[in-house]
């Protein structure tokens, strides 16, 4: 859904300000399996917005909230090859509050160059096509202060019978519905103002979007940067995706059930 801004906050810098820098981002709790492509798939994008946009300044966050894989060590390795990548280390067990260590780790604050600030937010299993920064941008240009992107499970890691149930709640459009934290892009003078990202284990994308909305702030969804995420069915967070989509398998007659990891229901980002 495409919604206008009625109003500036006083104070913050009006809606449609040009983005000059970009920062992105990821919270990860022992994702080994996954975060690798996760980076490699940010630096192609960041790649992909510096040729568009030389320009606009790029900073990548990756967010270790209490790692015991070898997670740290593949983000270290991203951020000792290329300047762009940095990785912080916390202990929260959850995932907004981890997303608002990364925005506060690059020196997010209220200021003139806020309103010029664009924050792109994913997620470590998720993989973000080429594309996706230069789209936010665009958006973010012509007047969006929030961008809800899409999302489709990994074809190749998920049931067929949920993944078919999921398509078929899920149809790929312009003006979705939907938020997800792996593909959510703010105004960083919004996101601010809007309160930032609660400390939450789960839905913390979803309470920053509604007090956007009440401040009238413009946002936008788009099918246009569509990012694949993992279809994983044993939950991180007891209310997010991976719940979700056990919640869709649950839900398919008995013969099309798959067998599904028992999990222990703890949050993890």
């Amino acid at each position: 859904m495409t919604e206008r801004a009625g109003h500036s906050p006083a104070g913050e810098a009006r809606s449609g300000e040009g983005i000059d820098r970009v920062v992105v981002v990821m919270p990860a709790h022992n994702e080994d399996q996954h975060l690798d492509r996760a980076l490699a798939a940010l630096r192609a994008a960041a790649d992909t917005l510096q040729r568009a946009r030389p320009a606009v300044e790029t900073a990548i966050t990756v967010v270790l909230d209490t790692c015991t894989d070898r997670s740290a060590d593949i983000a270290a390795g991203y951020a000792a090859a290329d300047p762009r990548f940095t990785a912080i280390q916390v202990r929260l067990g959850s995932t907004g509050g981890s997303r608002a260590a990364g925005v506060l780790a690059a020196g997010i604050t209220t200021g003139p160059r806020s309103g010029s600030t664009w924050l792109a937010n994913t997620d470590a299993d998720s993989a973000v096509p080429r594309n996706w920064l230069v789209r936010q941008v665009e958006m973010a240009d012509a007047g969006a202060d929030a961008v809800l992107g899409s999302v489709e499970p990994d074809p190749a890691g998920t049931d067929p019978a949920i993944l078919r149930r999921w398509l078929e709640r899920h149809p790929f459009r312009e003006d979705h519905p939907h938020i997800y934290g792996a593909n959510f892009g703010v105004r960083a003078s919004a996101y601010l103002a809007a309160g930032g990202f609660p400390r939450m284990r789960a839905h913390e994308d979803r309470v920053l979007v509604e007090n956007l909305r009440k401040q009238a702030y413009s946002v936008q969804a788009t099918d246009t940067n569509r990012v694949i995420t993992s279809g994983r069915t044993h939950a991180r967070a007891p209310q997010g995706f991976g719940a979700y989509l056990r919640v869709l398998a649950l839900d398919l007659p008995q013969l099309d059930l798959p067998a599904l990891d028992r999990g222990s229901g703890d949050f993890r980002p």
